[in-house]
């Protein structure tokens, strides 16, 4: 592999603006420096890397007719190429990871609720859509108690499992986490009857994490500002809810909507990050059993965190300020995951999300 595809200094920022940053991050010091910019038309906000490490692929998160470009990534310098667009097959694309064998863009689509498969081309550019799976048409029109943000299926993230076999989605609007089959041949997702976990009413799961090495999936749900325990069984393709704890401090009441959710690669400490308390929430999780317990909350010292991401070394973690225009390093004990503040940061305009290019399978 390359020199480029295997720094880990190296990190992509999509926005809500017209381009995707690139940044140069010092590993010694924690220090922010912006090398670069692309042109990738209109919010490319949420992005994904392909396990070869030469493409990136970002979400148009427009309303009315959502897009997913494709950009080759140039050797040494990182910088990115625009190979082409697709439509993503339906409104507000807002999340899109990339399978483990590199064959398929998976997208979920914010409005109307609906999940996509694009097949991926030896060049890493993208095919149409062989694949719209709009689950409102397929009786998934279960709707939640939250009249303004559940009036209808909201899928928000979707990622494959670790043996490649199914693909999970989390719904905002119908309190729902489904589980499909990858059939990649068939370039298609075919929906596991029975599989999906049904979560506490109005609770609104957005983005999901899965546990390294237990077979436990971590839900951050945005309405009720919880994170969920699920438990996957991955021979069956099966999902069931165990505990849901808070991810605020006690005794704090304030409006707030928890966004991004990622676990260390020791599976040993969960991070959440909440808007409104303008927070990461820390928890360590038990060894054994998987069991959560909130640490710490520390300031993300900007307004609204949207994204984060934890460096491919495990020392530091970076905060995604979409409100604030920041990027801002904390540094973390590797021992028990707790985070400090470095004092580094950098201004990048309305940031997302946040992707090391070392590290293109770390949902």
């Amino acid at each position: 592999m390359t020199q480029a595809r295997t720094d880990p200094d190296l990190l992509y920022v999509g926005t809500y603006t017209e381009s995707i940053y690139l940044v140069r991050m010092d590993r010694r010091s924690g220090e922010l420096l912006q090398v670069g910019a692309v042109k990738a038309g209109a919010n490319p906000s949420f992005l994904s890397i392909h396990p070869n490490g030469r493409v990136l692929y970002a979400v148009n998160e427009l309303d009315q007719a959502g897009a997913v470009s494709a950009f080759a990534i140039e050797t040494g310098t990182g910088a990115l190429t625009r190979l082409n667009e697709q439509p993503s097959g339906g409104g507000a694309p807002c999340y899109v990871s990339v399978d483990r064998s590199g064959r398929a863009a998976l997208v979920a689509n914010y409005a109307g609720g609906s999940v996509a498969l694009l097949p991926i081309e030896a060049n890493g550019a993208l095919a149409p859509a062989g694949f719209v799976l709009d689950r409102a048409m397929l009786r998934r029109t279960a709707k939640g108690p939250n009249s303004e943000r559940q009036e209808a299926p909201h899928a928000h993230c979707i990622l494959p499992d670790s043996s490649n076999r199914f693909v999970l989605v989390a719904d905002l609007g119908a309190d729902r986490v489904f589980v499909y089959r990858l059939d990649l041949e068939g370039r298609s997702l075919r929906h596991v009857e029975g599989g999906y976990a049904v979560m506490k009413p109005g609770a609104g799961p957005r983005h999901l994490a899965f546990h390294p090495t237990l077979p436990l999936v971590f839900v951050a749900n945005e309405l009720d500002s919880t994170v969920a325990t699920l438990r996957f069984d991955s021979g069956r393709g099966a999902l069931a809810v165990l505990d849901a704890r808070s991810t605020l401090p006690p005794g704090w009441t304030g409006t707030n909507y928890p966004a991004d959710i990622h676990v260390a690669a020791n599976g040993r400490t969960l991070y959440v990050s909440n808007r409104g308390h303008n927070s990461i929430a820390v928890f360590s999780v038990a060894e054994s059993t998987g069991a959560l317990a909130l640490e710490q909350t520390v300031s993300t010292e900007g307004d609204w965190p949207r994204n984060f991401s934890l460096d491919p070394t495990g020392r530091w973690l970076l905060v995604a300020n979409q409100r604030s225009d920041s990027v801002v390093v904390f540094e973390r004990d590797p021992a028990n995951g707790r985070l400090t503040p470095t004092g580094q940061r950098i201004a990048i305009p309305s940031p997302v999300c946040l992707r090391f290019l070392a590290s293109p399978l770390s949902h």
